[in-house]
């Protein structure tokens, strides 16, 4: 009986293995290891990659940044459509704006003083 049992040991020893039985231990032998290695690529492509977590918050600043300028945009839109308005319709701002850029009404003469001309009247507080 040993005989035989050894006998049929080699012979099964001996038959070539099936490719089932070769994927099976190389999946035993290296099968955790890839899996590890395939979910850390993963986490690392979903952090690092071209639509991963750091490129969403860059864009999410991006928006933000661009969503600020729109709104001092408006509000500097709002302000000049009032100062439209107000040249349209309003008299004193448009005399005023003639005066600045040195316009007179008719028969009005325009004199000009050098600013380091003018005079400064003393303080009465001092001596």
């Amino acid at each position: 009986m040993k005989l035989r049992a050894k006998n049929s040991s080699r012979a099964q020893a001996a038959e070539p293995a099936t490719a089932g039985d070769t994927f099976a231990a190389l999946w035993r032998q290296y099968g955790r290891g890839l899996l590890g290695l395939l979910i850390l690529v993963l986490c690392v492509h979903d952090v690092f990659g071209t639509h991963g977590f750091l490129a969403m918050r860059r864009t999410q600043s991006e928006i933000n940044v661009v969503k600020a300028n729109i709104a001092r945009l408006d509000a500097e839109n709002a302000v000049l459509a009032g100062r439209v308005h107000d040249l349209k319709t309003d008299p004193a701002t448009i005399e005023k704006l003639a005066r600045e850029m040195q316009l007179g009404r008719q028969g009005e003469i325009i004199i000009n003083i050098p600013q380091d001309q003018w005079f400064e009247p003393s303080d009465p507080a001092k001596p």
